[in-house]
Formats: C-alpha cells, structure tokens, sequence
C-alpha cells in the first residue's frame, strides 16, 4: 500500500509569521474571533486534514526580553489570544471528524484536572481529542503563577514525566488511577466513562535529549522543527530507537515536522508571495525572539549585524536554543538569525506550484524522513484555504493523501491503535 502523508494545522495567534497580520489578504489580529476559528476548522475538515493543533503560552511571550516589548494590538493595546482547550470543546460542536489537539503545560497545571478536562472534551467530540504535552518555554508564565522565576529545564521534564502518568492512569482507569509517586500521589477516579478513542491522543514537541525520551516514552505524535531531509532521517531513526528502548512499537509514533506553505498557481506566483511575506518581516519581532533563547543573556550590547555570541544553556527551548546556534555557527549574525524566526519560527518554508509542493512532500515521506507535516501558515486565512483547494487534491492524485476520513476517531485517522487498559 502506498504510504500516505498525514497532516496537522498549527494555530498560533497572531499567526505563525510574526508579523504576517500585516499581509493584505489577513484577517486583522484583532478580528480573529471563534467565528474565524470554525470557519478554518471546517475547512481543514474538508480537505481532510488529521487534527487542529493550537499552540499557547501562560503569558504575554517576551515583555521582559531584550529589544523591547512585544507588539501589541493597536486598537486595545493587548495581544489576541484564546484559551485553546476550550476552544477545541467548541470547535467540536462544528465540526464531525477532524482532530482537536491544544496545548497544556504540566508545570503549571494538576493532573487530575488536565485529564478531566480532555476526557470531558474527547467525549462531546466522539474521540477526537489530542492533549500537546508541554513543559512551557517562556520564563515569563513562572510569574503568572506566583514565582519568581522558571521552573529549571531538567525539573519541568521530570515533572511531566510523571504528570503524563498520573494523567493516563486516570483516563484508563482500574488500578493505574491509584498513583504514588515522588512527586503526585492519587487514588481519585474520573467521573465518566473511558474515552470512545481508548485515550485522548498525546502530542510533545520536545527535541531536547530528555524532551526526545519524554516523546518515545509518552507520544503518539510528535512535532519537529527538521530543515533537511537527512535530518528528518536522523530525528526520525533516534526517536524511534528511544521508543523501542521504552517497550514500544515505534510505528506507533506519527513524527510531523513543521511547515510553512506558500502556494502560487506558477512557480513565478509562488516566488512573489515568498518574496511578499520576506519583506514583511520585522527585525525587532526577530531579535525578541532571538534574545528569548539567549539563556538570559543580554544580546542588547551586541552588534546586530555581527556574529551570535556564545549562549548560557538556556531554560526555555533547549532544543530551539541549539538550533540558533547551529545558524551563528554557519555565519548568520544575530539579526540574520532573527529574520529566520521572525518568518516562520525558524520551520521549514516551501514555496511553489502544487505540483512543487507534492513532490517535495511525497520525497520527505518516502525517504522516511517524516509521516507527513504540522503546516504553519503565514497568516489568516488565505493560506490555509490554497492547501486545502491547490495541493490537497494533488496529492489525493498522486495516492499519497486520504480521499475521506479512516473513521471517527483521532486515532483512526492518524492509523492508531486503541489502547487497551494500562496497569502500572
């Protein structure tokens, strides 16, 4: 059977390019209500799309970092964002068979109330539900929550470890829901029946060596930031060595790097849009986000257009970290740097015809460098509406894309299996 490449639609607010509300076919940060949110949900649906998956932070991202504070919206002078979980409970009543997936951290929630709520959400949406396991990134929701300063790195990944168990127990039931630990103890029960999908699915993004292990020990999804196809090899082999390490089949891991897509009906077409959204982006977006992976380095006293100096760890994104620095080592400088981040959060953009685009995609998949792609767009909603109307029918085409939904679950349609009872 030919393999098919499976696909999510990341939801970040503004949008994934930092500045591209400002492109003239976005809806304006500011507009961007539930009403935007079910009409784009309804069109993934209808280009078949596996899941919806919501990014979210705690806080307002990067007000203490360097270069300034953060844009706000002019009109009320806040940033436009929503609680992505209930979000995805409302999205479900509009929508039939795409999957659900929102962001919550384990360091600043309990676990009973985290598979409560996701259990809750599975069941108004038939299975659907999928819970993105995060540790937080930002020093800046530390303060939200009455401390003084982030969680160190290595702490928060014990501590989801853990959560994520506690969380599993309570969704299987039985004697798994009776939890001693270092760090939890329970011996609750949740109100409801099991999940119509087993479980909720778990996504993680870690790239890190513990936010890898915490993957293949505890994910049926993955989100990467790959920008080759050795690479995505490379990722792909590792984690699923650490998931056979873990007692696991590593089949059982959908591995989705992100992309950005930018779709023209010429190559010529495709290349101006590229150009369009290059231009659009701002350097001080790029330098706040660059200094939020400095390791609280102060890269204000630095020249801009000179070379990345050598980072603290840092206790944010480890791995995103690694990745900028892994550009100062090929001798982009720090604004140079921040114009990667400040287009598309430094994900792989690809740019072209449809044809283009499926060609690149199908490679990627039959290299095993990737089970198909977690798509940023650059604004809203236009770009999401040309996958959906340009490269999704290429690809059903070609036979490497679904033609209609596998059944009614998440699980079904990421090719799953559902779990059965876990003891232990």
């Amino acid at each position: 059977m030919t393999q098919q490449l499976r696909f999510g639609a990341f939801f970040s607010i503004p949008s994934c390019h930092p500045t591209g509300w400002r492109h003239p076919d976005a809806v304006p940060e500011a507009d961007l209500g539930f009403a935007h949110f079910a009409a784009m949900a309804r069109t993934a649906e209808r280009g078949k799309l596996d899941a919806l998956f919501f990014q979210d932070s705690v806080a307002v991202v990067g007000s203490s970092a360097a270069y300034g504070s953060p844009p706000f919206n002019p009109r009320n002078g806040r940033q436009v964002h929503i609680e992505p979980m209930t979000a995805i409970a409302g999205l479900a009543a509009v929508t039939s068979r795409i999957g659900l997936i929102s962001t919550c951290t384990t360091t600043y929630n309990a676990p009973h109330d985290v598979a409560r709520r996701f259990l809750t959400i599975d069941h108004i949406s038939g299975g659907r539900a999928g819970w993105n396991l995060v540790t937080s990134q930002a020093e800046d929701e530390a303060m939200n929550f009455g401390l003084d300063r982030h969680v160190e790195h290595g702490e928060r990944y014990v501590r989801a470890s853990e959560f994520h168990d506690v969380v599993r127990g309570l969704w299987d039931g039985g004697d798994a829901s009776e939890h001693e630990g270092p760090l939890f103890r329970g011996r609750g029960r949740l109100d409801m029946t099991r999940s119509p999908q087993g479980r909720p699915v778990v996504a993680q993004a870690g790239s890190s060596g513990v936010g890898m292990d915490l993957a293949a020990r505890t994910a049926d999804m993955v989100f990467t930031a790959q920008p080759t196809i050795p690479e995505g090899q490379a990722f792909c082999r590792a984690l699923r060595d650490l998931a056979v390490g873990h007692g696991r089949d590593p089949a059982h891991i959908k591995i989705f790097p992100g992309l950005m897509p930018i779709v023209g009906r010429s190559a010529a077409e495709a290349q101006d849009k590229y150009e369009e959204l290059r231009a659009l982006v701002d350097d001080a977006t790029g330098l706040r986000g660059v200094a939020r992976l400095s390791g609280g380095l102060d890269l204000s006293q630095y020249d801009p257009d000179g070379p990345l100096p050598e980072l603290p760890p840092s206790n944010a994104a480890r791995a995103r970290q690694d990745m900028i620095v892994a550009m100062g080592r090929r001798g982009l400088t720090i604004r140079q740097i921040g114009r990667v981040l400040g287009m598309s959060q430094a994900h792989r953009v690809l740019y072209g015809t449809p044809a283009q685009m499926a060609d690149d995609m199908q490679e990627w998949l039959e290299a095993g460098a990737c089970d198909g792609f977690n798509l940023l767009f650059a604004h809203y909603p236009t770009p999401l509406d040309e996958f959906v109307d340009l490269v999704v029918p290429e690809l059903q085409r070609r036979g490497v894309f679904r033609r209609d939904y596998a059944g009614p679950t998440l699980r079904d349609n990421l090719g799953l299996p559902a779990p059965g009872i876990h003891h232990g």
